[in-house]
């Protein structure tokens, strides 16, 4: 049994937290330059090369890639053979402040939902499986949320094909249009139940972008996405181009015979997300 401390949990969330903001995914820093040397339109190319700037400055000068800063979403895979000494979620969310505090980075979270009130750092979204093994795998995601409100799950009935499920995938991108930052990168959930559907959707985003899905099918349906979103022209900033997204994941999950659900969550150009394994 390995035993991992509160305190541990909590400074590698905080260090995490700082990772993410400050410094963009190596994966979505080789689709944004693969884009601009694609790009043929000047306008367009000028956008990328001055988001990839963006990101160099950002880590040189230990700054935050964007003012939003996110609401902090962690995801804790629990080894079956590992013992937390303390509280887990207080040791997140302690650990979440303690990082967006050290970085200056801006506090985003408001207590109610309804009534607002005072921004803050926590809670964070808390995600937490239990996997085998004898290790803790946390992951910080940082969500903006003028990608975030650009979310939507449909209820498909299950005879659909799968030409509408294509449909609607696009009519969520062309719905989002320039608001939330394009170029995208596309997280989409099929299956499971609705809520489940939104969870494989935000999950996808922490896939590797160009790291296809293991089902031959989702991959090619993957590809296809990537091709026909790509044609819409909405393009880096929504100023037209060819780089409207630069990647679609896609996760699934077995789903009830009555329902197919189909959840899109979109994330801007600044993708952020770090891991750590203790």
């Amino acid at each position: 049994m390995k035993v991992i401390s509160a305190k541990k949990i909590q400074d590698t969330v905080a260090g995490l937290c700082i990772e993410a903001n400050l410094f963009l995914r190596k994966d979505v820093l080789r689709a944004l330059k693969a884009a601009s040397r694609k790009e043929t339109g000047k306008r367009a190319k000028e956008i990328l090369e001055a988001t990839i700037k963006n990101a160099r400055i950002a880590r040189k000068e230990k700054l935050a890639i964007c003012q939003d800063t996110g609401m902090p979403v962690v995801f804790a895979e629990i080894g079956q053979d590992v013992k937390i000494k303390g509280d887990l979620k207080s040791a997140v969310n302690k650990g979440v402040e303690a990082g967006y505090k050290k970085a200056s980075l801006r506090n985003s979270v408001i207590k109610d939902p309804i009534l607002r009130g005072a921004a803050a750092y926590s809670p964070a979204i808390i995600h937490i499986d239990t996997v085998k093994g004898n290790k803790l795998k946390l992951t910080v995601l940082p969500k903006g949320f003028g990608c975030e409100n650009k979310s939507q799950l449909k209820m498909f009935k299950p005879t659909e094909n799968i030409r509408e499920i294509k449909k609607f995938i696009l009519e969520v991108v062309k719905d989002a249009g320039p608001d939330a930052c394009p170029p995208y990168v596309v997280g989409i959930g099929i299956g499971g139940t609705a809520d489940y559907a939104c969870l494989l959707a935000q999950k996808a985003l922490l896939r590797d972008i160009g790291i296809g899905n293991r089902q031959a099918e989702i991959k090619l349906l993957e590809i296809e996405l990537l091709r026909e979103i790509n044609k819409l022209d909405i393009g880096p900033m929504g100023l037209g181009g060819k780089s409207t997204v630069l990647g679609v994941n896609i996760e699934t999950h077995p789903t009830h015979i009555a329902g197919l659900p189909v959840a899109v969550n979109i994330s801007c150009h600044a993708l952020r997300s770090a891991t750590k394994t203790l």
